[in-house]
């Protein structure tokens, strides 16, 4: 079992463009310096010091951030719906240490990037469900059974089937995080701040921490951000808890998305990330927590659903053995689930007609491109230029790369994801030269360093 409380807060914030997504863009700078890319001469602008510290082994972007034996992520191409597991271990069953833990919190988030937008569902762990092989149990058991039988893919893998069974819709990955680590980033920047409904009694871990929050704005640190999100001390109980949640979610979304924080995060970006790492258990690789996360950060808050699988959907109930259980209202949750995990019941994005043209949504994003020469061939910049121009493409900056390249890469310093699509397309770049690094000040939104395979087979005349 994993060190410390496992918690599913913090991984909620891999797809909400919080703690990994900006360390990671910013992070990425030293994979390339890694890799012996240049970075001064599509970025002229002088950076904020990093923290010393070793650069991230690249090899790390591609392999998933779990055990071996996790359970394998489904396939996603980066542009259709993705659906995320996250979950959160009973505090209890941690403490004890007495074998597994079931889950105290179970949360799906889906993310359309093609209509830019978001949801969270939180599910409640007395929900009464099949579990693949086991019967019906409630669904907090269901990691528990995974891991005491060592099912394919343990705790993870039995979890996401029943969820899957229940919703019939595909998870493609899941995550869980080390409650230290939220509560040292909660910390770091700065605390949160909470909009709390009612007088509540919290209790952060540890003995003789209890803390009574007031109505109102409160600014919270990461012990008590955690203990607000945990506690049950409401009228609704687990159904209010849920709502806290994702309340916190929210609070630190727009915590990092404001822009005094960002510079402390790119000093601090080297060990933050690292501590924060080493705490998560995911089976999505680096590179696909960047560019979920990048996706993600784009979305606006009007376009995020919260939901809360409660009382207008299960009914109260006893099981068999006298366990008090949830008992879904069948119709009721998938009627829940087609408002929540279709593009159809989510808020229309901004610009409708872009949303469902690429070509037009490009157009809007007026993306400005450099081409840089990485190979031997004189005047290949320039001619990549030209055809890039007669594509539709805004080439602003040609001029030489500081080393060779065998394979063409792509940077993307402002988030310009449908540019970023074409040009991977165009230019047939491979997955893994695509790279998101945030950069306010770069001179441009996308730079593209040419390399061998493109110079030995193009489609230019």
């Amino acid at each position: 079992m994993p060190n410390g409380l496992i918690w599913g807060l913090l991984a909620a914030f891999l797809v909400a463009a919080l703690v990994t997504a900006y360390l990671t863009f910013i992070f990425v700078r030293s994979v390339v310096a890694s890799f012996g890319k240049p970075s001064e001469d599509i970025a002229s602008a002088p950076q904020a010091p990093l923290a010393e510290e070793a650069p991230l082994d690249p090899r790390d972007l591609n392999v998933p951030m779990q055990l071996n034996d996790g359970p394998e992520a489904k396939p996603w191409d980066g542009n259709e719906r993705v659906n995320i597991l996250l979950m959160g271990l009973d505090y209890r069953d941690w403490e004890i240490g007495e074998g597994p833990s079931r889950t105290d919190t179970i949360m799906l988030v889906t993310v359309d990037p093609g209509s830019r937008s978001a949801a969270l569902l939180s599910i409640p762990r007395d929900l009464w469900v099949n579990i693949p092989g086991y019967d019906y149990g409630k669904i907090n058991t269901a990691y528990f059974l995974g891991e005491a039988y060592q099912e394919p893919g343990g705790g993870p893998g039995l979890a996401i089937r029943t969820v899957e069974e229940l919703l019939d819709i595909q998870i493609h990955f899941y995550a869980q995080v080390d409650f230290s680590a939220f509560e040292r980033f909660i910390d770091e920047i700065g605390g949160i701040e909470v909009n709390v409904p009612e007088e509540i009694e919290v209790d952060p871990i540890g003995p003789g921490n209890t803390v009574v929050l007031q109505p109102g704005l409160q600014t919270l640190d990461g012990p008590v951000s955690l203990a607000y999100a945990r506690s049950r001390n409401t009228f609704g109980s687990d159904f209010d808890r849920a709502q806290r949640q994702q309340q916190v979610i929210m609070a630190v979304r727009d915590r990092i998305l404001s822009l005094d924080i960002l510079k402390t995060l790119i000093q601090k970006s080297p060990i933050l990330y690292r501590e924060l790492a080493s705490g998560v258990n995911t089976n999505m690789t680096l590179q696909q927590v960047i560019s979920l996360s990048w996706t993600a950060s784009q979305i606006p808050m009007e376009s995020i659903r919260r939901q809360v699988i409660d009382l207008n959907v299960v009914v109260e109930d006893y099981s068999w053995d006298g366990q008090q259980i949830l008992r879904p209202i069948p119709e009721e949750i998938l009627k829940l689930r087609d408002e929540i995990f279709t593009s159809t019941g989510l808020p229309a994005p901004a610009t409708p007609s872009a949303a469902a043209n690429p070509a037009e949504m490009r157009q809007a994003e007026n993306a400005t491109v450099s081409v840089l020469n990485g190979t031997y061939v004189a005047g290949l910049a320039s001619r990549t230029r030209e055809y890039l121009i007669s594509q539709d493409v805004n080439v602003t900056v040609t001029d030489n790369a500081l080393e060779a390249y065998d394979y063409t890469t792509l940077i993307d310093y402002s988030g310009k994801i449908y540019t970023q699509q074409y040009l991977v397309e165009l230019l047939n770049i491979q997955p893994s030269q695509v790279f998101n690094q945030y950069d306010p000040n770069s001179e441009v939104d996308i730079a593209i360093l040419l390399g061998n395979d493109w110079a030995e087979s193009n489609p230019m005349p």
